[in-house]
């Protein structure tokens, strides 16, 4: 059983992102975020934000019907569309053959941020999983995985699953105290049962991969820990998956930019108080700091 590696720079320069390329925006990839439900729609927002400031070039946002209209205006970057809702305020059942069809023809998909959990999360799941591009899972997908774990182990998807304590015991069907109690293993336990990276989210953050790798992320601050925080992190992994970034490679480096923008606000606002929407516009100048955004010569 390897111990756990901590994320630093130093390394974070042994899994650098893609060079930046001098193209338009077909040449950082796009994405396609599904979130967002009647009651959380801003989870759509704080997500795409968080996809273009990490650096994606096309974006497309789909979400329910009650929530587009503003998403549009809020987000001019997207093409937003609004699909039938439920009586839940979620996703309608009927939706899932939009949202598959939207899914292929993206390089990424982002996933579950502000998702209801309703009878068309399970379906999505395994439509998503049958793509065999890159795949960032959150919230309520997350939860309609244990029924589709056979279609997930089929996949050839690239899947990256971003999974906080209560989560990762619904993915294990354990209690959240033993998760709590060695997250490290939890993340071994489910990187092999639905053979994905993940991250075990926490004060002290666990990155899995399903050949035992294990990395760890100590930074960001309690700041980090507001509504609204994860679905940035989605985001910014998501759109370094869209640059072109490996799966593992983004999701270490998002970790990093999302503590490390919760370590910059902590000392430009305060350890408490900041909040989810302030997390993006960090993102930029950290990759820039990092150095690791050079242009291809």
């Amino acid at each position: 059983m390897s111990s756990p590696v901590e994320v630093t720079l130093d390394t974070l320069k042994q899994h650098p992102l893609p060079p930046i390329a001098s193209g338009d925006k077909d040449d950082r990839g796009s994405i396609l975020i599904i979130a967002g439900s009647r009651e959380v729609a801003g989870a759509a927002l704080l997500t795409a934000m968080s996809a273009m400031r990490a650096g994606a070039g096309r974006l497309q946002i789909v979400t329910v019907e009650s929530a587009a209209a503003c998403l549009s205006i809020s987000m001019p970057e997207a093409m937003v569309t609004g699909l039938a809702e439920g009586r839940d305020g979620g996703f309608a059942p009927s939706t899932v053959k939009a949202l598959a069809e939207r899914a292929e023809a993206a390089d990424v998909v982002v996933a579950g941020p502000g998702m209801r959990g309703n009878k068309s999360t399970e379906a999505l799941a395994a439509a998503l999983v049958r793509r065999d591009k890159p795949l960032v899972l959150d919230a309520a997908l997350l939860r309609a995985l244990p029924a589709r774990r056979d279609e997930v182990n089929a996949s050839g998807c690239p899947t990256i699953l971003l999974p906080h304590a209560g989560e990762m015991a619904s993915l294990l069907g354990c209690e959240e105290e033993e998760v709590e109690a060695d997250p490290a293993a939890a993340g071994r336990r489910c990187a092999t049962c639905y053979d994905s990276i993940t991250l075990v989210k926490g004060v002290a953050s666990h990155i899995v991969t399903p050949d035992d790798r294990v990395f760890r992320y100590k930074g960001g601050g309690p700041g980090l820990g507001i509504s609204g925080s994860g679905d940035t992190l989605a985001g910014i992994v998501g759109g370094l998956l869209a640059r072109g970034a490996d799966p593992l490679t983004a999701l270490l480096w998002g970790v990093w930019c999302h503590g490390e923008a919760g370590r910059r606000l902590g000392e430009k606002v305060g350890l408490l108080g900041y909040l989810a929407r302030e997390i993006p516009d960090e993102v930029p100048g950290i990759l820039r700091d990092g150095g690791m955004l050079q242009l291809t010569p």
